[in-house]
């Protein structure tokens, strides 16, 4: 554990998304869930640890999804008419702002209606394209299975001897 990660982390001002970046940064240990890592920072943090030099890396990412429900001719335009009435409503709303000379109910009314029939086309349209290739909705999520906290290679001794005596060990995995 003290030689600094391989890999595009261990090059000096190497950015990761966001601008996040550590010089040289070292592993203080791999974790088995979130929790666990978030645990040891808190815990440096709590021992006056300068954790701006500290990064909790998500690896090993896995891509789950969930399938929810069959789609149906039915679903797919019952969907779509109600988020087209929702947009609907919206612009209704957005509409009624500016005249103050028109009846709100009806504007709204019938821009809901309006929203709900264009919706509905729009998702059959939609649904009809797909040619009956993924006949289900689901819910996709991606996670990763293992966390690594990692630290700048100028604090890697001192984040070591603190996780040491941090009560319940420190990291799970190695």
């Amino acid at each position: 554990m003290s030689t600094p990660m391989s890999g595009s982390f261990n090059r000096p001002g190497a950015a990761l998304r966001g601008g996040l970046s550590l010089e040289y940064p070292m592993s203080l240990g791999v974790f088995s869930d979130y929790l666990e890592a978030q645990k040891a920072v808190d815990y440096l943090s709590d021992n006056q640890f300068p954790v701006q030099n500290v990064m909790i890396v998500g690896t090993d990412l896995k891509q789950i999804e969930r399938v929810v429900g069959r789609l149906t001719w039915g679903r797919v335009i019952a969907g779509g008419a109600l988020s087209g009435a929702w947009f609907g409503a919206f612009i209704g709303l957005i509409l009624s702002l500016f005249d103050n000379g028109v009846n709100v109910f009806a504007v709204v009314i019938s821009t809901i209606i309006f929203g709900a029939i264009f919706g509905a086309i729009w998702a059959a349209i939609g649904y009809s394209l797909t040619g009956g290739q993924r006949d289900f909705q689901s819910v996709t999520q991606t996670v990763a299975t293992k966390y690594e906290v990692l630290v700048e290679h100028k604090f890697a001794e001192q984040a070591r001897e603190l996780l040491a005596r941090m009560p319940g060990g420190g990291p799970t995995l190695t």
